[in-house]
């Protein structure tokens, strides 16, 4: 439960329901009446902010700058419409109806506030947590004080898919000239006087005769041929870079103007 002294910080903030959702902006906060402590706050939902639903801040926390509520935004969405009288009081049988709407014991409220009431926490008015509720806002707290609020700009980034890269492997065929020496035998007569070395081996034969004799020729040819062989291995990686961007918004803020008599119009900040 808040207390009457974070009412101001909660007044014109966020309200977040049970999953982290935003339901809309606290505009006002009613005290028990047996108790003065808060009771309920009505919430601005809606596109424009043009519905104002009822939700119990007994169970309610500050969290940081806004307040969150133990209901899901959709339960206070539905929550049955009231009318506050012209004293800005909630009446009996429609805070009977926002307890049934939430699920809300009547009878068990009832003895809590009673409870509260003889522990020193009763004030002025009517006794019991069906006695209604009564509204405060910053402007009635005890120092008279105005919330001054004004937006402020939070800068994030978010991961998103630019463009895809991909490996592809295709053949082309290109020329290759290499220098490849090769031989080849051409005949040559070679002539070579009678001796005694080789006078046995020349009167062998007969003495007057024809005769012929063959040498076979050899010549070497280039060759070619190919072979398959890895040289390399290709992979696709990513490496981050950072860059400065700027990055403009606008953003609201409240002024407070000092309106009096004999003196000139102050602004505050």
């Amino acid at each position: 439960m808040i207390t009457r002294e974070q009412i101001p910080t909660v007044l014109d903030h966020p309200v977040y329901d049970s999953d982290g959702s935003k339901i809309g902006e606290a505009k006002h906060v009613f005290l028990d009446d047996a108790t003065g402590r808060p009771e309920w706050v009505s919430v601005k939902t809606g596109i424009f902010g043009t519905s104002e639903s009822f939700v119990p801040i007994k169970d309610a926390a500050v969290v940081e700058d806004h307040l969150e509520v133990p209901y899901d935004k959709s339960k206070v969405k539905d929550a049955p419409n009231v009318d506050v009288d012209a004293g800005g009081h909630l009446s009996e049988d429609e805070e009977h109806r926002l307890y049934e709407h939430y699920g809300i014991a009547w009878d068990e409220a009832w003895q809590q506030a009673n409870r509260s009431d003889e522990e020193g926490w009763a004030h002025s008015g009517t006794t019991g947590a069906a006695g209604g509720t009564r509204p405060t806002a910053a402007e009635r707290s005890s120092d008279d004080a105005m919330t001054r609020s004004e937006e402020q700009m939070r800068v994030g980034t978010e991961r998103q898919e630019v463009g895809r890269a991909r490996l592809r492997k295709y053949v082309v065929t290109e020329e290759v000239q290499q220098t490849v020496p090769v031989r080849h035998e051409e005949v040559r007569i070679e002539r070579e006087p009678i001796t005694d070395a080789n006078r046995d081996a020349a009167l062998s034969g007969p003495e007057i005769t024809e005769a012929e004799h063959e040498v076979t020729l050899h010549a070497e040819r280039p060759v070619v041929e190919t072979e398959a062989v890895p040289v390399e291995r290709v992979r696709l990686g990513t490496e981050e870079h950072v860059e400065e961007e700027a990055v403009r918004g606008q953003v609201r803020k409240e002024r407070i103007e000092t309106d009096a008599p004999d003196r000139d119009r102050d602004t505050e900040r």
